[in-house]
Order: structure tokens, then sequence, then C-alpha cells
């Protein structure tokens, strides 16, 4: 063994990995739940988009309770601000629909972590720079001079709903278009066990007038067609792997639905419940 190999730290053995997927994420909390119950504590967690959020708000020190109650009480109006410019004659050179200030306020209010040397449980995060055309990560052992919320900001900055993060000259969008459900880079960190949990939408027939929405409509079909054909692919990429693949049933509801949050909190308990009777010890 070299001196290099001696120094180096060993990696997470049970790495938790939260995926992308609007409200549904909420039901993160479910799992956190049901992880809490049997006495689970994984050793580092990895977050992308709603999962940077609710990962960040874990490794900052928030239990499911307390976690619980803050997704219960979230309204669409608390994240959700209109960019007026956006609907204006010539808004179509506006960044997004929503402004991105309201929304970065509400995670600066409500985001326990502070500094990611401050987190209690090793947490990695991952946006998409538009400059380089591939992810960036952020948080423990990768870049950790960056405050969480920016970090946190940047994974869920949808295109089209929220403005990009510029930061140190790049331009940060939403993890999961390139990445929802981050297994791969959970092994390369050193994971000898994955608990993934999987809350994206599934590939449904559009219901009636669905494009009349215009753009807005034709850019979701178009996230849903990528997320799909993301979980096909890593779903044949984990197979001898040691994933436990954590696939709540709500796949078929809006990434928007703000009130069925209690439903979403739910069914990632019994999702993970369920997945825990094949948990390898």
């Amino acid at each position: 063994m070299t001196d290099a190999e001696m120094q180096s730290p060993p990696g997470p053995r049970t790495v938790l990995v939260l995926g992308g997927g609007g409200m549904k994420g909420t039901a993160h909390v479910g799992v956190w739940k049901a992880l809490d119950e049997a006495g689970i504590v994984p050793d580092a967690i990895i977050g992308t988009s709603i999962g940077a959020l609710i990962g960040a708000s874990i490794a900052g020190g928030m239990g499911w309770r307390d976690l619980g109650e803050l997704a219960r009480s979230l309204t669409r109006e608390d994240i959700v601000s209109i960019n007026r410019r956006a609907v204006w004659m010539g808004g179509v050179r506006e960044e997004a629909v929503f402004d991105g200030g309201h929304f970065r306020r509400y995670l600066s209010a409500n985001l326990p972590l502070k500094s990611f040397a401050d987190a209690t449980i090793p947490l990695r995060i991952n946006a998409v720079s538009l400059m380089g055309c591939g992810e960036v990560w952020f948080g423990t052992g990768v870049r950790e001079d960056v405050d969480p919320v920016d970090a946190v900001y940047a994974s869920c900055a949808i295109p089209i709903y929220f403005p990009p993060l510029r930061l140190d000259g790049d331009v940060l969008v939403d993890g999961g278009i390139l990445n929802v459900l981050p297994v791969k880079q959970a092994f390369e960190w050193g994971a000898e066990r994955v608990i993934a949990v999987d809350v994206g939408s599934e590939i449904l027939p559009p219901a009636a007038g669905y494009f009349d929405r215009g753009m807005i409509a034709i850019h979701d079909r178009i996230l849903t067609m990528n997320i799909a054909a993301q979980r096909a692919r890593a779903l044949e990429e984990w197979k001898g792997l040691p994933v436990t693949h954590v696939r709540p049933r709500i796949g078929h509801l809006g990434s928007w639905d703000f009130h069925r949050t209690q439903y979403f909190l739910e069914e990632g308990y019994r999702a993970m419940k369920e997945a825990l009777a094949h948990f390898p010890a």
C-alpha cells in the first residue's frame, strides 16, 4: 500500500442517493423516517434537485419530524413568484418565468446547513454546467467553498422555470438534467452499497389539451422523456451491483403538486419499509 493510499480516508460504506422529482421529492422525508426507525444511518448522502434540498436539510441536522412539518407547510407561493418581465412583450429574452431571488430567499431562511464543513453527514450535490456541458459537484471532499444555499439552488434550477446560478464565470442549472439519480457517483465515492430513492416521473399519455399550454408543456414533456431514459439506462447499469432501488408509487403524479404532500410522505415511508425487507446487513 502506498503512502497516499494509507493517508486517504476510507469511502462511505452506505450512501443514500436522493433523486430529483419536484414536489414528489418530499417522499424522501418518509424514506428518512423509515431509515431512522430501522436504526440505519447512511455514511453519506448524494442529492439531486429536490434531493439536494432534502439531503442538505438532513446534513444540517434536521430530523424527519421537522422535515415533515416543513414539507406539509410548503406552498407554491413559498418558492414560486412570477418573473413579470418574462410575461411582458419581449420577455423571451428573460432567463426564466420564475423569480430566482424569491426561491433563494426561501432557501436562505429554511436551509439549516450553513457550510459544507458543518455537515453532520457527508454530503455531495450535483448541478449541470452550461459552460462545460457536464456535471459540477459541491460538498464533502469535492468543492466545499460554496455556500450550500447556492449549491442547492443550482441543483434545483430547472431550466425555463428558474434562472441559472451564475458562479465564478459558470452558468449552472438543475443536476437532474444530466443525472437525476447519481448512483454511479456513489460507487465512485467508495460506497459498498447504495440506497437509491427514485421519485422521477413516468411517461404517461398526455391529457387532452396538454400541449395547448404551450412551451412550458413541451418543455415538461421533454424533461419527462429525458428522465425516463436516464432511469432505463441506470437500471441496466446497476445489474449485479449492491443497489437498493426504492421507487415510491408517485411517478404518475405531477412535479408541481403541492396538495399531495402527505401522500408523498406516506408513500416514501411505505416504499422504504418494503425495501428494508431485502436490505443487506
